[in-house]
C-alpha cells in the first residue's frame, strides 16, 4: 500500500507542474534595413615638418604631404528613423552586406549591429546622424491635403 500511495502522490505532483514551464520567449531585437554604404571624408593624414613650428620655417623647411582620409558610413533605415553610422574600428572596418536586414541595439551614441544571416558577430558603430523617416511637417502637409481634397 505504501508504494501505491507514493506513486499517486508522485503523479499528482507531476500533473501540478504546468507543461509550458519551458524557457520564456526572448525579446526580439529591433531590425533595420541596411540601405547603402558611402565613403565620407573623416580627417586628413599629414606627414611632414609643418608641426615643428617657426624653427623649421625659418630654415625654409615647410613641406607637408596630406591625404584626405575616407571612412565608411552606412545608412540604416527602420520604420520611423534613419541612422547614419560609422565603424568604431577605423583601422580594420568590416564591410556589411548592403540590402540585408540587421539587428541593432542603441547604447548612448553607439549602435551595436549584428547581421543574422552573416557571421552573427556584434560590431560597434558610432551614430553620427539620426533623421525621422516621416518628418512632422510632411505628415502635417499630407493630412491637410487629404482633408482639402475630400468633397
Amino acid at each position: 500500500m505504501n508504494t501505491k500511495s507514493l506513486a499517486i502522490i508522485g503523479m499528482v505532483l507531476v500533473s501540478a507542474v504546468p507543461l509550458s514551464a519551458g524557457p520564456k520567449n526572448k525579446k526580439v531585437a529591433p531590425r533595420a534595413m541596411l540601405e547603402r554604404m558611402e565613403s565620407v571624408p573623416c580627417g586628413a593624414k599629414q606627414r611632414g615638418l609643418s608641426g615643428l613650428g617657426t624653427i623649421w620655417a625659418s630654415a625654409g623647411i615647410t613641406h607637408v604631404n596630406s591625404d584626405e582620409k575616407l571612412c565608411q558610413q552606412y545608412l540604416l533605415r527602420t520604420d520611423d528613423m534613419e541612422y547614419h553610422v560609422r565603424p568604431m574600428d577605423n583601422k580594420h572596418p568590416v564591410v556589411l552586406p548592403v540590402g540585408q536586414e540587421v539587428e541593432y541595439k542603441i547604447k548612448g551614441d553607439r549602435m551595436l549591429v549584428k547581421v543574422p544571416d552573416g557571421d552573427r558577430k556584434t560590431r560597434s558603430y558610432k551614430v553620427v546622424a539620426m533623421n525621422p523617416t516621416n518628418p512632422p511637417e510632411t505628415a502635417a502637409q499630407e493630412t491637410s491635403r487629404s482633408s482639402s481634397e475630400k468633397p
